[in-house]
């Protein structure tokens, strides 16, 4: 039986509340963090004024807090229940025969409504500007040497002048341009011939651009270029695609990635997992307003309600932990993506309204 609409309006609001307030709180935190690094990271790098900075965290702080989207929705449902609860709202409704069933029904809309737009609008958003934030990110400290997380990236390659081994700090999401680059060369019979250090590296057909470049060649003096060649046999496709990670593929663009990456010949596994994930979002949210019903629904006048809440916490965390072990295992390939995603939530669902029929049907 459906609660009427009137009081489903009600609870619906307050859900919508609180879980946008947590969320809201959890986004200008990670912003002021992340622009207060970036402010730090600066330095004397040219053009990095602190609006600018302020711009790239703006950029960069959807991408973070999407992940913390979960929590928002399992902190938020515990607040909105234990609010009805300490203002005998719950009381007044279980005495007009109300079920928590009935009351939970907003909640669970809410939830499924929020995870349908975190994959269909802010997800596609987020990607778009994380791929944004690391253009303008290796734009201005690629100079600096502070453009990477100190996760460096390494390329080998074999062209028409002998090998190369290729060092980057950071790669610009969804395109073939390296920053913070430094190339080793060496002859066909391996003997090493020169070290070449870039601003920028943008793989072609055929070769690599370096831009702002010095050149240390064996017994010669060092020398500067604006733009500099380098033959290479690597596929820019197959380097875009390897730079790229999943979570800077905006959802409405999976699909096409996954086709893409395959017909290259490339594993797709990280970009189905990632479209799995996605789309049982909306199961997981769900789960989590599960979870928090089982510990918001106590009467504040039976006390204990302090233990229950940090079981909820508990049980949140818990979850996420399956979330990442499952995730990881359906990366490495040892359990099918559709698994690895769909695992936690239909688990946290099923253990959710397990807990409540033992709760209020005995």
């Amino acid at each position: 039986m459906l609660i009427g609409p009137t009081l489903g309006r009600y609870f619906a609001l307050r859900f919508v509340r609180t879980i946008l307030g947590v969320f809201v709180t959890v986004f200008a935190l990670v912003y002021t963090l992340d622009f207060v690094e970036l402010l730090r990271r600066a330095g004397d790098a040219e053009g990095a004024s602190p609006g600018l900075m302020a711009k790239l965290a703006f950029y960069r702080t959807p991408a973070v807090a999407e992940g913390v989207l979960p929590f928002a929705v399992l902190f938020g449902s515990m607040a909105a229940l234990l609010q009805l609860s300490r203002k005998l709202e719950l009381v007044v409704a279980r005495a007009a025969g109300i079920s928590a069933w009935q009351f939970l029904q907003p909640g669970l809309f809410v939830a499924l409504g929020i995870g349908v737009v975190s994959i269909g609008i802010y997800n596609p958003i987020s990607a778009v500007m994380k791929q944004r934030s690391t253009e303008i990110e290796a734009k201005i400290f690629a100079r600096t040497k502070k453009v990477g997380s100190g996760k460096d990236l390494w390329l080998r390659q074999r062209g028409l002048d002998g090998e190369a081994i290729i060092r980057a700090e950071t790669a610009v999401e969804g395109t073939t341009t390296l920053a913070g680059v430094t190339v080793f060369t060496f002859s066909h019979s391996g003997i090493f011939e020169s070290q070449i250090e870039a601003a920028r590296a943008i793989l072609h057909d055929g070769y690599w651009e370096l831009q702002d470049t010095r050149v240390l060649a064996k017994d010669e003096p060092p020398e500067n270029f604006d733009t500099y060649l380098i033959a290479s046999s690597l596929d820019p496709s197959q380097v875009r695609q390897r730079f790229t990670p999943p979570e800077s593929v905006p959802f409405w663009q999976l699909q096409e990635t996954i086709a893409r990456t395959e017909r290259s010949g490339l594993d797709a596994t990280r970009y189905r997992l990632q479209y799995d994930v996605l789309t049982a979002r909306p199961l997981l949210f769900l789960a989590m307003v599960l979870v928090a019903a089982t510990v918001s629904l106590r009467f504040f006048r039976f006390g204990g309600v302090g233990k229950l809440v940090l079981g909820g916490v508990a049980a949140g965390f818990l979850l996420y932990v399956v979330r990442q072990v499952t995730e990881g295992l359906g990366a490495s390939g040892l359990i099918t993506p559709p698994v690895a995603a769909w695992f936690p939530a239909v688990v946290g669902s099923l253990l959710g309204t397990l807990t409540l029929l033992y709760q209020e049907d005995g």
